[in-house]
């Protein structure tokens, strides 16, 4: 027990250690970043701080030891940056593997949907002339909507690609041509805007988003598949995590977000009141379905019952409520 106690200590002692190392490094870093800018990149701030230690300081009256010194230092900081390298390379190698099962899904469903689609593709009897006449404004309330299949994947097709969406997150996969490698693209995402292309060529996406996004949670991955055919795929964090999205880019083709399916077996991830919130718009959901009403309307009526209750004088039986 005191060995696993003394171990613990000692975790807590190395995580403490690094931290003091990461907030060490960044002391400097606001000075140095507005001298780089000074020096206007990298080759004029080494040749700066290099003419500093040779007109300022007995650096270079030790020989080979300043030689030493500095290799020294390089070697450290190059260990330095394949450990961060290859950390940020299995981030996101995980992300994209997230992104591929997102995908897959999302496709799956989609094929669901079609074959769903095209199985009550079968031609209605027409409704009796009576019926028709009993509901003159059946076709304005949109009743036929009802009918319509969700979204595949919450999400839809545009001229520029797909795109997909969870309550908290969407993504978007854009094809560009099977030559274009990661250094040719452009991807500029800004908190209302978006724009997405090869570099000297004409942007695939440039508009306006339909909602803000959090830039800094956002990233994208250069994607190819068996037959050679790539994507970009973008996955952007929602400002607003309670709301579905109508469309990607402001003028594309919207949804009817009343359609969409949140993600059941991921109810349990989200916080109090979006749990909430979803657990509500999937009651609505079936309620509607079922010809009921949502709860809402339920509140409503439950408030109208009440007023009744307490002015029995009232005559409410020729009265009519929306």
């Amino acid at each position: 027990r005191l060995r696993r106690e003394a171990g613990g200590v000692a975790s807590v002692d190395r995580r403490r250690g690094r931290m003091s190392e990461m907030l060490e490094d960044e002391r400097f870093d606001g000075l140095l970043l507005s001298f780089a800018q000074q020096c206007q990149g990298i080759d004029g701030l080494l040749d700066n701080v290099f003419s500093f230690l040779r007109r300022k300081t007995d650096f270079y009256d030790v020989g080979d030891k300043a030689r030493d010194k500095v290799v020294r230092m390089f070697e450290k900081h190059e260990a330095l940056a394949e450990r961060t390298g290859s950390e940020k390379k299995k981030r996101r190698a995980e992300e994209e593997q997230r992104a591929a099962a997102r995908r897959e899904a999302a496709r799956k469903k989609s094929v669901e949907e079609v074959e769903k689609e095209a199985q009550s593709a079968a031609p209605e009897p027409p409704a009796p002339k009576a019926a028709a006449a009993d509901n003159p404004k059946k076709d304005d309330d949109g009743d036929d909507d009802d009918k319509e299949p969700p979204p595949p994947g919450n999400g839809g097709t545009t001229s520029w690609g797909i795109w997909t969406q969870q309550l908290q997150e969407l993504q978007i996969q854009v094809p560009v041509p099977a030559a274009v490698k990661s250094r040719d693209l452009v991807v500029d995402m800004k908190k209302t805007h978006i724009t997405v292309g090869v570099k000297n060529q004409p942007p695939i996406v440039d508009g306006d988003l339909h909602k803000k996004i959090i830039v800094d949670d956002c990233f994208w991955t250069l994607e190819e598949d068996a037959a050679g055919r790539k994507e970009v795929v973008i996955s952007m964090q929602k400002e607003n995590k309670m709301e579905w999205w109508k469309c990607v880019i402001v003028g594309d083709p919207e949804i009817n977000t009343q359609k969409v399916q949140p993600e059941n077996s991921k109810l349990g991830d989200l916080d109090g009141e979006t749990r909430m919130t979803v657990e509500k718009m999937m009651f609505d959901q079936r309620q509607k379905a079922l010809g009921k009403p949502t709860a809402d309307e339920m509140g409503k009526q439950d408030i109208l019952e009440k007023f009744m209750k307490q002015h029995p004088e009232m005559d409410f039986s020729k009265a009519k409520f929306n």
